[in-house]
């Protein structure tokens, strides 16, 4: 530490106000932050002592992101010889998954890092921290089986359309993650949907072996006759609660295993990073709405409404945008009464848009976008209740 802090102090002058690389201080301030800390200090009243700036705020989401990372890296490996037919070791599978999911992360930071800091450039302020999260949520989003190219160009949207255009962090409305995979939904529908594209293997050279679908359980759930039970045709797929709860099933990459997901949870209440408000309400919300669904469920009905509620937590992304997207501390609600609002609303419209409309089985993703929109509106009424409460008091 000692040895990089004297490399960065002697060449901070030539960064900063009159310096001969006075604009590209941001990158410097940038790189000198991450690895080492902060130089800003108060100079009046009242006075913080404490060491968790913004960067090392992300930094905790970061490492709450790791068990589903890791994980994923290994499912990925797994589905891709599960489909050949192909036995292989943990650490098979793991390099696989690595080495297929590694140039994902490499562009997704390449190009929305780029865009961060030709922003800062030209606006003349520090880089923003939240590419650092933005960064590692966006690849494990999307399936292993993802162009680059596309991927570059949906980060490149979630930036600067999603974040930067309204200022950058702290001023955006829509979490930028999600910003880019609805732009990859609606612009590159067939490398995001169907069931072809969640398990990576080469076409040229391997064979699937036959019988082997590659369809996640959420599409398996949504093909369910009207009247039929959800349950057994999961069954009929190769799918049991447990095997999904574990995450040994194909999906997009980090959003497969709902263990690996609570345990990132555990550590963003732990560090106080995370709301537990709002994850508690996200699944209280989707199990209360799939709970009356199951109840409502007919002969008539579509099979989505069979599958009992706990079912749900478990399927697609519902898990991990509970825990690491609804949780955005910038685009979510920010008073404690309007988090539980907020948070229960994503989780039924979720499970609302799964159900009711079987030809979009996720729902995850547009509902914490559009909740995104309204949060400010719910803290302003959340206020004026307050505000009128203590005016009655008085």
């Amino acid at each position: 530490m000692k040895v990089l802090e004297k490399v960065f102090d002697k060449y901070r002058s030539d960064f900063e106000k009159g310096g001969k690389y006075e604009k590209y201080y941001p990158l410097f301030e940038m790189m000198d932050t991450i690895l080492l800390w902060t130089n800003e200090r108060t100079h009046s009243g009242p006075h913080v002592r404490d060491a968790l700036d913004l960067k090392r705020f992300m930094m905790m989401v970061i490492v709450a992101l790791l068990p589903a990372t890791l994980f994923g890296m290994y499912n990925v490996g797994y589905q891709h010889f599960h489909a050949i037919g192909i036995g292989a070791s943990i650490g098979e599978m793991f390099s696989y998954g690595f080495w297929a999911m590694l140039p994902l992360i490499i562009v997704s930071y390449a190009v929305g890092g780029t865009w961060e800091v030709l922003f800062s450039i030209v606006r003349k302020h520090e880089v923003n921290e939240g590419f650092l999260v933005t960064g590692l949520l966006f690849p494990l989003i999307l399936p292993p089986t993802m162009p680059l190219g596309q991927a570059a160009v949906a980060i490149s949207f979630g930036v600067v359309i999603g974040k930067e255009v309204f200022g950058g962090t702290g001023m955006n409305l829509l979490n930028p993650a999600l910003t880019a995979r609805a732009f990859v939904f609606f612009a590159y529908p067939g490398k995001i949907s169907g069931d072809k594209v969640w398990t990576a293997f080469d076409a040229a050279k391997e064979k699937l072996v036959d019988g082997f679908s590659g369809a996640t359980p959420l599409l398996s759930a949504s093909s369910t006759p009207q009247g039929a039970s959800a349950v057994e045709q999961l069954h009929k797929s190769g799918f049991d609660f447990m095997q999904m709860f574990y995450g040994f099933i194909p999906g997009s990459i980090g959003e497969t295993s709902t263990l690996a997901i609570l345990i990132g949870a555990l550590i963003l209440i732990i560090t106080g990073v995370g709301s537990w408000r709002i994850m508690v309400a996200v699944f209280a919300g989707g199990y209360a709405t799939a709970a009356l669904f199951n109840a409502l469920a007919g002969p008539a009905s579509t099979g989505m409404f069979t599958l009992p509620p706990y079912y749900h937590l478990v399927m697609g992304g519902f898990a991990f945008g509970a825990i690491f997207m609804a949780t955005d501390p910038v685009s979510a609600s920010q008073t404690n009464t309007g988090k539980w609002i907020y948070g229960f609303l994503i989780g039924a419209l979720a499970i609302m848009i799964r159900t009711v409309n079987p030809a979009y089985p996720e729902g995850m993703m547009l509902a914490i976008l559009f909740m995104n929109i309204f949060s400010p509106l719910i803290d302003y009424y959340v206020v004026k209740a307050n505000i009128k409460r203590r005016l009655s008091r008085a």
